[in-house]
């Protein structure tokens, strides 16, 4: 058995993609376009509010922009090259862009996975320890918790990526339209079931415990916004989790989909929709569920707007 590096037989790979049709290929391109658009100004607008804005310099809003990162990193690993390929009857890729691209997906997949439940516990903390979160979430609290996430995401990710096995004998032809592990390594003409665990066991650690630390934490956030008397403040303790929390529903529910479940032989146009999601949507998404439903985020732009227009 080889591994990556020694494979010579297949130098480049062919993107199926969506379609074959013109037609809907115009369509596919506009709308891939136009979510873009939407997740780069709507994740870049955040991190520069977050950025200039003073009354953002909290804890919360600091992991938000570590969000808007990776949103921002995510969608332009494999959405610039989609459009491309919307007008090409053959899309090609070579071995190493499309190796390289697919670390870095799973990169920055890992990260938004720990992420997600670091933000949980921010929330966790403010509304069921209100007087000791200044000191629990300090500055140099975050700064280790972003460290570690980052690092983590490393070990967990590139580390068992470039320790992966698996022949390629001639078949180039990947079934998605975008460099992802599960479809590429049925392409391999040698066993990967020790590649399949392994990815199995990956995803556990940060799939499955992450979305159980997240339950149960919002499961004891619940219970203390239920203790809360005033409505006031049981509307704003809703409004900051609810937005997290539609967040989670969405990637988690379609990563999880995605990643622990038995795996076919060949990658699905099912499977291609569900990574869309994921993908795509989820980091379009998230500008809009957070700035719409946050007061402080709509502050922090009007303010932004109005040192604009007197100057």
């Amino acid at each position: 058995m080889e591994d990556w590096s020694n494979t010579t037989t297949v130098t480049e790979f062919v993107l199926v993609g969506f379609s074959r049709q013109p037609h809907v290929r115009v369509a596919l391109f506009v709308l891939f376009l136009v979510m873009y658009t939407v997740a780069i100004a709507g994740n870049g607008l955040i991190v520069l509010l977050i950025v200039v804005d003073s009354h953002l310099h909290t804890p919360m809003y600091f992991f938000l922009s570590n969000l808007s990162f990776i949103d921002v990193c995510y969608v332009t690993t494999s959405v610039p090259q989609m459009l491309a390929h919307c007008f090409k009857d053959k899309a090609i890729i070579p071995l190493s862009n499309c190796f390289a691209q697919m670390s870095i997906g799973l990169f920055l997949g890992v990260a938004e996975c720990l992420l997600l439940a670091i933000m949980a516990y921010d929330r966790f903390v403010a509304i069921c320890s209100p007087l000791h979160y200044t000191l629990t979430m300090s500055r140099k609290m975050c700064i280790i918790l972003a460290v570690s996430l980052w690092f983590s995401s490393f070990v967990l990710t590139i580390v068992p990526f470039f320790s992966m096995q698996a022949r390629l004998c001639g078949q180039n032809v990947v079934n998605h339209f975008t460099c992802e592990v599960q479809a590429v390594l049925k392409l391999a003409c040698s066993d990967t079931s020790a590649n399949g665990l392994s990815m199995l066991i990956t995803s556990v650690f940060t799939l499955l415990f992450p979305f159980a630390f997240i339950l149960l934490t919002y499961g004891r956030i619940g219970l203390a916004v239920l203790r809360i008397r005033s409505a006031q403040g049981r509307g704003k303790a809703l409004s900051t989790c609810g937005s997290h929390l539609a967040v989670v529903g969405i990637f988690y529910g379609t990563a999880l989909a995605a990643y622990l479940k038995p795996q076919a032989e060949t990658f699905t146009d099912r499977e291609k929709i569900v990574a869309v999601f994921y993908g795509v949507v989820t980091p379009m998404l998230n500008p809009l569920i957070y700035s719409l439903r946050n007061r402080d985020v709509k502050g922090a732009l009007w303010r932004l707007i109005g040192r604009k227009v007197e100057k």
